[in-house]
């Protein structure tokens, strides 16, 4: 859902998509074998922070940036940038695991607590999962009590300094328990659903759950 005030700079990998569904066809990457320590199964350890996108990168200004949670939920939010920076902050620790094989360990990362977003947008009964939409278009999906745990969040600082727009900035999400694939870059909608609904990926072969201790790359 790209926006009519966010520049989008690049173009679609076609060939890089369709490489990826090939890779989830043949279970590219999966070993099988138990994970160690912090390292899930089939994972190698890095130190720099790999970019990895669908080929467009937006560029959204501060002043036209938009967080909405909607959906099924008795509040409706549409926080501005000082809105969002108006509400608690927090820092997080954790390691981070993408499905192309790289973990990096002890990233610090600044934001708003997803249950913080939650208590505000108070969830109807009936809402059970969760899509996010990002400014490229990009969508993934996950439970919503995945996302209202302690450990999810809305970030927009890395490392002590503000989120790169390659890397998702200026605000992503982070779900560490889950393959980075779900901790969507460039965020602007978290809609609230009754009925699960898969995303850019999980349509494409990917796993729904996404768990790397399970290797859950793909579905």
């Amino acid at each position: 859902m790209a926006e009519d005030d966010v520049t989008l700079t690049g173009a679609v990998k076609d060939k890089l998509i369709a490489s990826k569904e090939k890779w989830a066809r043949e279970g590219r990457l999966l070993t099988g074998a138990a994970g160690q320590d912090r390292l899930p199964p089939g994972q190698r350890l890095v130190t720099d922070f790999p970019v990895l996108d669908l080929g467009v990168q937006p560029e959204v200004k501060l002043d036209r940036w938009r967080l909405r949670v909607e959906g099924l939920v008795e509040n409706k939010l549409a926080l501005d940038w000082d809105a969002f920076q108006g509400l608690p902050q927090r820092e997080w620790k954790n390691d981070i695991h993408c499905v192309t094989a790289w973990s990096r360990y002890d990233n610090i990362w600044h934001g708003v607590a997803a249950r913080d977003l939650l208590e505000l947008a108070r969830p109807k009964p009936e809402a059970r999962f969760i899509v996010f939409h990002s400014y490229d278009g990009y969508t993934t999906n996950v439970p919503l009590e995945v996302f209202a745990a302690d450990d999810a969040l809305v970030a927009h600082s890395w490392n002590n300094a503000p989120l790169e727009r390659i890397h998702g900035g200026p605000a992503r999400i982070v779900i560490p328990r889950y393959y980075f694939w779900k901790s969507a870059k460039w965020v602007t909608r978290i809609e609230l659903r009754a009925e699960d609904q898969p995303g850019f990926w999980e349509v494409r072969g990917y796993h729904n759950n996404a768990d790397p201790w399970l290797e859950e790359r793909y579905g």
